[in-house]
C-alpha cells in the first residue's frame, strides 16, 4: 500500500479508495464496476439531492433522533461542497445502479467524510442517510430538481421568447405578406399574426409545464424500500419535505401513494412529453426563420437574420442561420431524450424503476437544452432580425392566389381561370380581372386589397 490510496471498509468487505477522495467504499466500488460510459449525473441533480440530505437532518434534529451536533455537521458539510467542484465530488456514472444507490451513497459518505475532517464522526447509513432509501430519496431528487429547472430556468426562457416574439410583431403591425401552406403561395397574412401565433404556441406550452409543477411537488419520500416506509421515524417525511420546501422555494408535500412514487415514473414521463413538446415548437420557429431568411438572393428573403460569422470555409461572403440551425439539433436531442425516458418509465417492475439515473439524466439534459434555446433563439434571432419589407410586397402584389376574393362573385371556376391567365401572362390579377369581369373597379381594388384578405376579407 502507498500512500495514494488508503483502506475502507463496506459490508463486502476491504475496498482501495484513492487518498484524496472525498468519498468512501461504495462511491469506488460503482466507479470500478460501472464504465460503461463516464457521463456523470446532472449538477442540478445533485443540488436538488443535497437538499434532501439537508432536509432529512433537519428533520431528524427536530425529531432527537440526531444529536444537534450531528445534524450540524451534515449541515456544514453540504455548505461546504463548492458548486463548482460537484464532479470531483460526486464522479458516479449515470449508467449504474438503476436505482441510483450508488448516487445516493456517494453523497452519504462525501457529507460524511466532510464532518470527519472535522472531527465529527458520522455514519453515511446510519446518521446520513437516517429514515430514508435510495429508492424514496432518488426519485424525490428527481421530481425536486426537475420543478427546480423548470421555475427557475425553463419557464423564465420562454416567458422571454414568446414576450420578445411579440414585441417584433408589434413593430411591424402593418406588414402584410404572403402565406404559405404546403410551402406554396397561400392568401395573404399579416406579419404579426403569424409571429404571435409562434408565441401562442410557446405560452402553450408554459401552461402545460405549469400544470405538471402540480404532480412534480409530490414526493414519496417516506416511502423507504418499497413504499411502506419501513425503518423511516412517525414524523420525518412531513418534516423534511417542510423544510424542502424553504430550502427551495417551492412547496412540496408528500405523493399520494409512496408505492407509486418509487415504482413508477408516469410524472417524469409526462415532463418529458411536454419539454418535447417545447422542442417541437422551437423546431417549426426555427424552421420557419430559416426559410424566411432564405436566400438572400435566390430564396424568400423575407427576414434577414444578424450575420453571427462566416459560414463557409470556401464560399465567400455566405451567411448561415447558425442560431436556428443550433436550436434544431437542441430539439432533435430532446426528442430522443424523450424516447428513452418512454423507455425507462417501462422499468417499473414491482415495486420499483430501475432506469431512474438514465430518466433524471434526459429529463434535466432536454430542460437545460430547451431553456438555453429558448433564450438563444430570442436574444441572437429573433430580437436583431430585420423585416425586409420590399421583399415582401413584391411577390404579394403579384400573387395570383388573391383571385379567392372574387370567386363569391364569379365562382370557382372563372376565377380559377383568371388565376392561370395572370400567372401565364405575368401579371396582377388587379389587371387581370379589371379587363375580363364587369366588376366594379372600386370594388376590385377592396376585394383584392392584400391587407383586406389577411383582415379575413370583412367588408
Amino acid at each position: 500500500m502507498n500512500d495514494n490510496f488508503r483502506i475502507e471498509y463496506d459490508s463486502m468487505g476491504s475496498v482501495e479508495i484513492p487518498s484524496s477522495a472525498l468519498y468512501g467504499p461504495q462511491t469506488q466500488r460503482a466507479l470500478n464496476n460501472f464504465t460503461i460510459s463516464d457521463k456523470k449525473m446532472p449538477e442540478t441533480f445533485i443540488q436538488a439531492l443535497l437538499i434532501i440530505k439537508k432536509a432529512a437532518a433537519l428533520a431528524n434534529r427536530q425529531l432527537d433522533l440526531l444529536t444537534t451536533r450531528e445534524a450540524d455537521a451534515i449541515i456544514r458539510s453540504i455548505d461546504a461542497i463548492h458548486p463548482a467542484n460537484l464532479s470531483d465530488y460526486f464522479p458516479v456514472p449515470i449508467l449504474q445502479t438503476g436505482s441510483g444507490t450508488s448516487t445516493n451513497m456517494n453523497v452519504n459518505e462525501v457529507i460524511a467524510n466532510l464532518a470527519a475532517q472535522r472531527g465529527i464522526v458520522l455514519s453515511p447509513n446510519d446518521h446520513v442517510n437516517m429514515g430514508q432509501s435510495s429508492n424514496d430519496v432518488i426519485p424525490s431528487a428527481l421530481h425536486l430538481a426537475a420543478a427546480l429547472q423548470i421555475s427557475s430556468l425553463i419557464i423564465p426562457a420562454l416567458s422571454k421568447l414568446a414576450q420578445i416574439i411579440s414585441s417584433k410583431g408589434e413593430q411591424y403591425t402593418d406588414v402584410v405578406k404572403t402565406g404559405r401552406t404546403h410551402l406554396m403561395d397561400a392568401l395573404p397574412i399579416r406579419l404579426v399574426h403569424e409571429l404571435n401565433a409562434w408565441a401562442s404556441q410557446i405560452n402553450d406550452n408554459m401552461s402545460r409545464l405549469q400544470q405538471v409543477m402540480v404532480r412534480l411537488s409530490k414526493l414519496p419520500l417516506g416511502g423507504t424500500a418499497v413504499g411502506s416506509g419501513v425503518n423511516c421515524p412517525p414524523g420525518f417525511a412531513e418534516l423534511a419535505l417542510q423544510e424542502i420546501s424553504v430550502l427551495s422555494g417551492l412547496e412540496f408535500q408528500q405523493t399520494d401513494s409512496t408505492f407509486k412514487g418509487i415504482s413508477c415514473i408516469d410524472t417524469v414521463l409526462e415532463t418529458s412529453g411536454h419539454l418535447k413538446g417545447c422542442g417541437v415548437t422551437l423546431l417549426k420557429i426555427a424552421n420557419d426563420l430559416r426559410w424566411m431568411n432564405s436566400g438572400p438572393e435566390a430564396g424568400l428573403a423575407e427576414v434577414r437574420l444578424e450575420p453571427l460569422q462566416p459560414g463557409s470555409s470556401i464560399m465567400v461572403d455566405k451567411v448561415n442561420p447558425v442560431i436556428p440551425e443550433a436550436v434544431c439539433m437542441a430539439a432533435a436531442r430532446v426528442i430522443g431524450n424523450d424516447t428513452s425516458i418512454t423507455i425507462a418509465a417501462q422499468s417499473g417492475n414491482f415495486q420499483l424503476n430501475t432506469m431512474l439515473p438514465l430518466a433524471a439524466s434526459d429529463l434535466l439534459e432536454s430542460g437545460e437544452l430547451i431553456g438555453n434555446s429558448c433564450s438563444v433563439l430570442a436574444e441572437k434571432a429573433i430580437q436583431t432580425m430585420t423585416i425586409r419589407e420590399n421583399r415582401i410586397k413584391k411577390p404579394l402584389d403579384k400573387n395570383p392566389v388573391l383571385v379567392t376574393a372574387l370567386t363569391p362573385y364569379i365562382g370557382y371556376l372563372e376565377a380559377a381561370r383568371l388565376a392561370k391567365k395572370a400567372r401565364e401572362e405575368k401579371r396582377s390579377i388587379r389587371e387581370i380581372a379589371g379587363e375580363e369581369t364587369d366588376l366594379d373597379p372600386e370594388l376590385l381594388d377592396r376585394l383584392l386589397d392584400p391587407l383586406h384578405l389577411a383582415n379575413g376579407g370583412a367588408t
